[in-house]
């Protein structure tokens, strides 16, 4: 039998995005002297989308003397510098690889901050593998993302695995659709009422890394 599979979503699920993103935003906003409501539509902007696509709007919008291509340079680096990962959640994640499992992350975005953030909390050290959405054109709920997934841990979606994510649909959805069991990230949030539920909610990463290690890996597998 293959080591059981887990995949973990990155934003808000590993790392704390939307509290990164308005730090990173006021310290934007200051920088290009804006005013708060610029900086709230700057965070909305980024927060739906960040690519360097984003910033060609933002720069259009509030005439900014830089090119889209400074502006995407200088998000990824300030956007690693603020960004962190708990220690509990990197602890975790080693003890899963100790235990057997074989862990990676399934997310989207554009490759350069998703990978960015990935060296700069210590998780890239800490996974098997990594699938990011830009890299070929895969995102989530889609089935291929999940795949691509699993096959840079090693391993493949046949061999059952779980999913483990805050979006009730790229991540509990669609690992449900790839044939994954699910765990969701509530942040403080209610499962959405006419939604299939999950396998398992919890409040944070460190609770579904608790939660996976007492599972045995003939538990890991979907029914068909």
């Amino acid at each position: 039998m293959q080591p059981p599979l887990v995949l973990f979503d990155l934003d808000n699920t590993l790392v704390d995005r939307r509290g990164t993103l308005a730090g990173w935003a006021a310290e934007f906003a200051a920088q290009h002297c804006l005013e708060d409501e610029d900086q709230a539509n700057v965070l909305d902007m980024v927060a739906e989308r960040a690519y360097p696509s984003t910033f060609e709007a933002i720069r259009t919008r509030y005439r900014l003397p830089v090119s889209t291509a400074e502006l995407w340079h200088t998000y990824c680096t300030d956007i690693a510098a603020l960004v962190s990962c708990q220690a509990g959640v990197l602890n975790g994640l080693e003890e899963l690889r100790a235990a057997g499992w074989r862990v990676g992350v399934a997310t989207n975005g554009a490759a350069d901050i998703q990978r960015a953030k990935l060296r700069a909390t210590g998780i890239s050290e800490r996974v098997d593998g990594v699938f990011v959405s830009e890299e070929a054109d895969a995102r989530k709920p889609q089935t291929r993302h999940f795949a691509l997934a699993a096959s840079r841990c090693g391993t493949v979606l046949g061999d059952g695995g779980w999913m483990v994510g805050d979006n009730p649909v790229n991540d509990i959805g669609g690992g449900r659709s790839a044939g994954l069991r699910t765990i969701w990230i509530g942040n403080g949030r209610s499962w959405p009422p006419d939604d299939p539920r999950p396998d398992h909610v919890v409040p944070h990463a460190r609770a579904a890394i608790d939660l996976l290690l007492l599972h045995p890996v003939d538990h890991t597998r979907t029914a068909a």
